[in-house]
């Protein structure tokens, strides 16, 4: 389960599920080489970033990563990022990858990506609408309600 984290003037967690696919698509990481020189130099950034990775599958022809970074990082700083640093040694790992790729660009111009959290959809807007407009105590004293209802129920 993630934790939610305190930061210096916020509370909370910003997880994302990003997938990178290389230009043309190409299986690159077939290259079992390549593979694992991608998934350290992914690492090596998301390190040096602050960027902490939950999961990382490096598969033929893309790149799954499941990270977590601080709230004032937005979620393009941190493809460009990882597209730019990690093409950057790439290349200069392997430069015989420039004559598939003799633009030099590594990556597809787009990208996959969607927050991820512990809660669903529906349990944040239950929660809005059950907030919404009532104060602090009418609140409370609404979910005792509830609670007491529900130990009613079960005898």
């Amino acid at each position: 389960m993630l934790e939610l984290r305190s930061f210096s003037h916020g509370y909370g967690q910003i997880t994302y599920h990003i997938v990178l696919v290389p230009k043309y698509r190409y299986s690159i990481f077939y290259n079992k080489r390549i593979k694992k020189d991608c998934e350290l130099i992914l690492s090596s950034i998301c390190m040096e970033k602050g960027y902490k990775i939950h999961a990382m599958e490096v598969v033929d022809d893309h790149v799954h990563l499941f990270l977590e970074f601080h709230p004032s990082t937005s979620l393009s700083e941190v493809i460009q990022y990882l597209k730019g640093g990690s093409s950057y040694r790439l290349f200069k790992l392997h430069p015989e990858m420039r004559h598939q790729y003799w633009s030099g660009s590594l990556w597809s111009s787009g990208k996959f990506y969607r927050s991820v959290g512990n809660v669903t959809a529906d349990t944040i807007k239950h929660y809005i609408k059950e907030s919404q407009g009532k104060t602090k105590t009418e609140a409370q004293s609404q979910r005792l309600k509830k609670s007491g209802q529900r130990r009613i129920n079960e005898f």
